[in-house]
């Protein structure tokens, strides 16, 4: 299991949740920053993705400062919650909220993906940004997102995969091993998160790998869609 902070013995969680909170300060400059904004690119994409479904409830996992939260709001949904391990985040978020006069419409609140605090059946749709290799038990994140999820509902993630084609292939991995770490540890000013950001990215299962995980937790009509020619990925899962 890759961890934060190699030397200490506390659970990945609990590691995940501390690197957040030290970082938080300089998250969303750093997220911009370092992917030239195709981040922002990405996520209306995973956006359009949701379109067909209309989903009037929306939860969103992981939600850190509330990006994806933010960008969710072109669905006109009724409501969509952002719930996240971290409170140095939120307080982020939270703020961004009031300064754009957007919290009435998302309410952002502490939350573990293993053991989300919500009744079954209560959202049309989940989404999670970067957000599920941080999971502690992968399988059990999608199975409670599974659970929370209305029939008929649906699931999207976008998360880094890994390019398999050259020259793609070379420049991620040096990019994300060597320019993205040294820039996060000098202004995040922690050494290991941004390298943990590439351990991570590189040890997760995407492809079919993640897909047949989401139908170990029960969801339906995979799909993926490729970004970027393949540094990320959006997954979709549909429960019946």
């Amino acid at each position: 299991m890759i961890k934060p902070y190699k030397n200490q013995e506390i659970s990945k969680k609990e590691q995940v949740r501390n690197m957040f909170n030290n970082i938080a300060g300089t998250y969303d400059f750093l997220n911009h920053f370092l992917s030239l904004g195709i981040d922002k690119l990405w996520r209306k994409k995973a956006i359009k993705l949701l379109e067909p479904f209309q989903p009037k409830q929306i939860l969103d996992v992981a939600t850190g400062t509330g990006d994806f939260a933010i960008a969710a709001l072109k669905l006109n949904p009724d409501h969509v919650t952002g719930v996240d391990l971290s409170s140095g985040m939120l307080e982020n978020g939270k703020a961004k909220l009031i300064n754009r006069g957007l919290e009435t419409k998302i309410s952002l609140q502490l939350g573990d993906s293993e053991h989300l605090p919500f009744t079954d059946n209560s959202f049309d749709a989940v989404t999670v940004a970067f957000g599920v290799r941080n999971f502690e038990n992968l399988q059990r994140g999608l199975e409670e997102i599974y659970r929370v999820i209305k029939p008929g509902g649906v699931a999207v993630v976008l998360e880094f995969s890994s390019p398999k084609k050259f020259p793609i292939k070379q420049s991620y991995f040096f990019y994300f091993n060597r320019i993205l770490p040294f820039w996060g540890r000098v202004i995040s000013k922690d050494a290991h998160a941004y390298k943990y950001l590439f351990e991570s990215a590189s040890s997760f299962p995407d492809g079919t790998k993640f897909t047949d995980i989401m139908k170990t937790a029960g969801f339906e009509k995979t799909k993926i869609h490729l970004l970027s020619f393949g540094i990320a990925s959006i997954y979709m899962g549909v429960k019946s």
